[in-house]
């Protein structure tokens, strides 16, 4: 598994100036897995027992001229001929990052995503608009999705001016905020996307993005987008209508919302399965289309999908629960609504991936405070993560290779590795055969315990 990884990093010297800044780049990247406790950049430097100046090691992400989006070009690449048929799924959301340092300047307080519905918690941070490919191995094997993230950047919101502030300036600031919020920032993401993948070889492809309500505005669904489809989950006030093609007049004076035609008796269920949570699941849906969201997007028709509670029950003996109805809107008119509505049930890989990040990969660990550095640093992380994944499925496949050990009786159930099993694979080879790699990384069992330590 590590030659493979070295093989996917060694791709970063397209990425950056010269051969001996890759290299550190991958040591570094390498290094920060072997890491136990928290995966600083001075442990990461540590564990390697490297002689040299330990300042190049921050250098690399404050002064180093180099593209952090560039760094996801070899694994995007391969998950486009991963990805079979005309869609290419991919999962967008947002997620912050933990800062306590008072000098880090894009640092900002913001809404706590995991604070109580009843009581809003603040969190001082850093926010991230995060991008992933939603490889469907389930369709080959009987495992869950996994997600490739391909684009992950920092979105610093505009600072607000003070209650002594000018009407001049309190205007110029609403002015910029219309040009610059993470709508916008999703809206710049999916036609970068869009033109790296028919720079990698998807022209063929069109990119259907699976978001969550708060993309689900007319910024981003009145957007001029190119070969690029939307699914997003709306809310079930939403106004709609139907389309009016007599006349002059574009809207139908009939308005309804997603939650009547939930409630609708005269609108019969359809009926489909999908793979989520380990195995197929009956699903059962109502599709209207076409339909228009006069607010948000204009003249756009657009298809409506509704999504009944799944029952579940948290034991086997438990009494049978239910969740929340899901109200989908997506600009795709013509694919069977079973394959967009398993490519949205795939995008919760995105949470997955958020969590491993942070558990496991001790993503915003790093005691960074330039600003350059602050934005680049998480970013190679996440390529390191994304690039692990990659390395995993060409050397063991979709599901749990049987070389990484028996389970325990409480997960017997577990169809694929887990993110810390991959890790722990990859700290034994770079322990046991770093020899093989093409440059020098001296890492040793003694070196990570005493690296942990400090």
């Amino acid at each position: 598994m590590l030659s493979t990884i070295v093989a996917i990093l060694l791709h970063w010297n397209k990425v950056f100036p010269q051969q001996r800044t890759t290299h550190r780049a991958i040591k570094q990247s390498l290094s920060s897995l072997c890491v136990i406790g928290r995966r600083t950049i001075a442990r990461s430097y540590l564990v390697q027992q490297d002689s040299s100046d330990w300042s190049s090691q921050y250098k690399l992400h404050s002064r180093c001229r180099w593209q952090p989006q560039d760094l996801f070009d070899p694994i995007f690449k391969d998950a486009i001929q991963i990805c079979q048929g005309k869609l290419l799924p991919l999962g967008t959301d947002d997620t912050r990052l933990r800062k306590t340092g008072k000098h880090i300047s894009s640092a900002h307080w913001g809404r706590d995503p995991l604070s109580p519905p009843f009581h809003l918690n603040l969190q001082y941070g850093l926010r991230f608009l995060h991008t992933s490919v939603l490889l469907p191995l389930h369709e080959n094997h009987p495992v869950s999705a996994r997600a490739l993230p391909v684009f992950f950047q920092q979105v610093t919101p505009l600072k607000k001016p003070g209650k002594r502030a000018t009407p001049q300036q309190k205007q110029a600031y609403r002015q910029a905020v219309k040009q610059r919020n993470l709508s916008t920032e999703a809206v710049g993401m999916m036609k970068q996307l869009r033109q790296k993948a028919d720079r990698l070889g998807g022209q063929a492809k069109t990119l259907a993005f699976a978001m969550d309500g708060s993309f689900c505005n007319r910024t981003v669904f009145k957007a001029e987008l190119e070969r690029t489809i939307l699914i997003a989950r709306c809310r079930k006030d939403a106004k709609l209508c139907w389309p009016l093609r007599q006349g002059r007049r574009l809207y139908s004076k009939e308005v309804f919302t997603p939650d009547q035609v939930l409630k609708d008796q005269g609108r019969p269920w359809q009926q489909t399965a999908i793979f989520h949570g380990g195995k197929m699941r009956k699903l059962y849906y109502k599709e209207v289309k076409p339909i228009l969201w006069r607010p948000a997007g204009a003249r756009r028709e657009l298809r409506l999908l509704v999504v009944r509670p799944t029952p579940y029950r948290k034991s086997k003996k438990g009494r049978m629960l239910y969740r929340q109805p899901a109200y989908l809107l997506t600009t795709d008119l013509e694919t069977q609504a079973r394959k967009l509505v398993q490519i949205y049930f795939d995008r919760w890989q995105v949470e997955v991936a958020h969590k491993e990040l942070k558990d496991n990969f001790g993503l915003g660990q790093a005691q960074v405070r330039v600003e350059q550095a602050v934005a680049r640093q998480p970013v190679m992380q996440v390529a390191t993560y994304s690039a692990m994944h990659l390395a995993a499925l060409k050397v063991y496949g979709a599901q749990r290779p049987t070389e990484f050990g028996p389970l325990p009786k409480y997960q017997r159930d577990k169809s694929r590795a887990s993110c810390q099993e991959m890790i722990r694979q990859i700290r034994n080879e770079v322990v046991n055969k770093a020899g093989e790699l093409p440059f020098e990384l001296r890492i040793t069992e003694k070196s990570i315990l005493a690296a942990a330590t400090i």
